[in-house]
């Protein structure tokens, strides 16, 4: 049994596929987010206990007002209750926001917040624009991505560097995503950290 969990931020339609793990205890757990089980220990902790946790995280972090295709939210749930947040937001307050929401779930004994937020930069602005037109429009196999609040394909941007992160359905849509975005005139560099439907769920 593994005594923490690492689960990935992403949207509506990829939630599934990063959690597919903990569907099969799905029947026996209530479908509301604000179940969570209480755990009393480290040692009577289960994987069941700090999957229901890692499921109320994901709730409240996709649920934060302003995260976008433009942020990216990791973290890891570990036996003790603690909540280690990763990531990176364009907007300040979307950390502290994080870090609120989850330290009010039940169950979390401490928050680790390691999430950055990426600095201020015109230039970087309009590479994102330039970015989520050509990664989502360019090619019309990949504009169902851009459907929902919060896309599957995140796009970060630092100091002129891209990195693309989220799940896809394929090989060949995460090589499309990545060329598209490579071909962004003023970018320093690319980075393709998308993964594969397959590769999540197994």
């Amino acid at each position: 049994m593994k005594n923490s969990i690492r689960w990935l931020i992403t949207s509506v339609f990829c939630s599934v596929l990063v959690f597919s793990f903990s569907m099969g205890t799905a029947a026996s757990q209530s479908t509301n987010p604000q179940s969570v089980p209480r755990m009393e220990s480290p040692d009577q902790r289960t994987s069941d206990q700090i999957q229901a946790v890692a499921k109320r995280v994901r709730h409240e972090l996709v649920m934060l007002p302003y995260y976008s295709v433009f942020d990216w939210l990791e973290g890891e749930v570990k036996a003790d209750g603690t909540v280690i947040l990763r990531g990176e937001v364009v907007r300040p307050n979307s950390k502290s926001d994080a870090e609120f929401r989850v330290k009010r779930i039940e169950s979390v004994t401490n928050v680790v917040n390691e999430i950055q937020v990426l600095p201020l930069s015109t230039m970087d602005d309009g590479l994102r624009i330039a970015l989520y037109r050509a990664v989502f429009y360019s090619n019309s196999s990949l504009a169902r991505y851009s459907l929902g609040a919060v896309p599957p394909i995140h796009i970060i941007v630092r100091n002129g560097r891209a990195t693309l992160k989220g799940v896809v359905a394929s090989e060949m849509d995460k090589q499309i995503a990545y060329l598209s975005a490579r071909g962004v005139p003023g970018l320093f560099d690319v980075k393709n950290d998308l993964m594969t439907e397959y590769k999540v769920t197994n």
